[in-house]
């Protein structure tokens, strides 16, 4: 029992190990009901159910971001929001890009939810490794952070004057690679990201991938991609692993639960890629300017975050009102 609590006690990446424990506990639990309870067989989910489990994981997150406030402090749960606010809203990119993924593959609505929760499991792996590269290099050499804040200035403004471009999902290669690599059998088999079936040539049952299993891969190398822009904002926010790795899962978590309900509507935020440039770019000057000037205040942070991006929904939507309408 002392052995247990020294280790719960020890320090890892600047906070407690029993921390890290408490928060990978709570996603797995999360998951864990999700699947085996909301979702254990597999069915269509319909936009309003998304909405509502969207609404139960943005609470989830904003009663942890309050434990934040009364165990850390008012300007780490700042930090937290912020962070979480801006993964939130370079998400929804995101969605568009997974929905070509779906339709590429084929892969019908009632597969599609577990697909995008054991994925999550993928995403706590790769974003906690890019988070703690980026992590160590911060505390090794100050100077990155100002890297950090040039890229995403840059990244901003090419989103702004160029729109952000759209990805061809034929010309993954991701998709190239496995599929000459794997056994990949031409229809789905259910749920199933793997089945044994006989070799076509001799006849010994072997293991194949589903096309849902691709369909996964290259979904987390999506992901991926776009955390080479989130990850270095949510820095540029704060250098805490800790509260970086929990904004950016809070935040991926809410987005699997809320893709079917944005996945139907994405047209109507056409417009909000200009205001998360504008985010982008904010950020990316902060770094700058909390560098030369002086820290900025964490609420003033959190509340141009939530103007640019508030402003840009309500745009879009008021944009592309009569969208639908003439169909």
């Amino acid at each position: 029992m002392d052995t247990l609590m020294s280790l719960l006690a020890m320090e890892v990446i600047g906070k407690p190990a029993w921390l890290w424990a408490s928060f990978l506990a709570i996603v797995f639990l999360l998951l864990a009901f999700d699947l085996g309870v909301l979702h254990k067989d597999d069915k269509e989910i319909g936009i309003a159910e998304s909405l509502k489990l969207s609404a139960f994981y943005i609470a989830v997150a904003v009663a942890f971001g309050g434990w934040i406030w009364l165990s850390m402090g008012a300007e780490a749960s700042l930090q937290y929001f912020t962070g979480y606010a801006i993964e939130k809203a370079l998400s929804i990119d995101n969605v568009f890009v997974i929905s070509m993924i779906f339709g590429y593959f084929a892969i019908p609505r009632a597969y599609q939810y577990r697909a995008l929760v054991w994925g999550i499991i993928a995403v706590l792996v790769l974003r906690g490794i890019m988070i703690g590269v980026g992590a160590a290099l911060v505390q090794e050499y100050d100077w990155v952070l100002l890297l950090f804040g040039a890229f995403l200035v840059v990244t901003g403004l090419k989103m702004l004057f160029t729109g952000g471009g759209e990805s061809d999902v034929t010309d993954n290669a991701a998709i190239r690679f496995l599929s000459r690599r794997m056994r990949v059998t031409p229809e789905l088999h259910g749920q199933r990201f793997f089945v044994r079936r006989p070799h076509p040539v001799t006849g010994r049952v072997v293991l194949w991938a589903t096309p849902l299993f691709l369909a996964l891969v290259v979904i987390n190398v999506a992901d991926l991609v776009f955390a080479v822009d989130s990850v270095p904002a949510i820095f540029a926010i704060t250098t805490d692993t800790y509260i970086v790795f929990t904004a950016n899962i809070m935040a991926v978590l809410g987005l699997r639960a809320l893709y079917f309900a944005l996945a139907a509507m994405v047209h109507r935020f056409e417009y909000l890629k200009y205001a998360l440039a504008g985010v982008l770019v904010f950020i990316g000057i902060k770094i700058f300017w909390s560098h030369f000037f002086g820290k900025l205040d964490p609420a003033i942070s959190l509340s141009v975050t939530l103007a640019m991006i508030a402003g840009g929904v309500l745009f879009s939507l008021w944009k592309t009102r009569q969208v639908g309408k003439t169909a």
